[in-house]
């Protein structure tokens, strides 16, 4: 996965800020909560982790290639060794509901000033 890719389909996206962090990760978030994160270096280099509906979790885990995220399972995240064998227009339609969680779970005040 190729991180100008991901910062032009989350460009226009109201709220969304990204910074490495860990020395090796890509992080894009809304108002200052993770929703997508993208590893740079290593040997996870260009593997990808995001945030899914709770009802989907199960369901795409359960798909080739996908896995829980490490240390965000819990908050049902999946992460994706090689999100380039994904069509693009599913991944970007996973990347937007990620979003789309992330941003429904901050207060109210926050979401009304996210502009669209």
């Amino acid at each position: 996965m190729d991180e100008s890719v991901l910062r032009g389909w989350s460009a226009g996206w109201p709220g969304v800020s990204d910074s490495v962090k860990w020395e090796d990760d890509l992080v894009f978030c809304v108002a200052e909560k993770m929703f997508c994160v993208l590893c740079l270096r290593g040997p996870q280099a260009g593997s990808l982790s995001f945030r899914v509906e709770d009802e989907r979790f199960l369901e795409l885990t359960e798909r080739p290639g996908f896995i829980p995220a490490p240390y965000l399972a819990r908050a049902h995240w999946v992460h994706v060794a090689e999100p380039g064998r994904l069509p693009p227009g599913e991944l970007h339609s996973l990347l937007r509901r990620s979003y789309e969680l992330v941003r429904a779970r901050l207060p109210k005040k926050t979401q009304r000033e996210l502009v669209d």
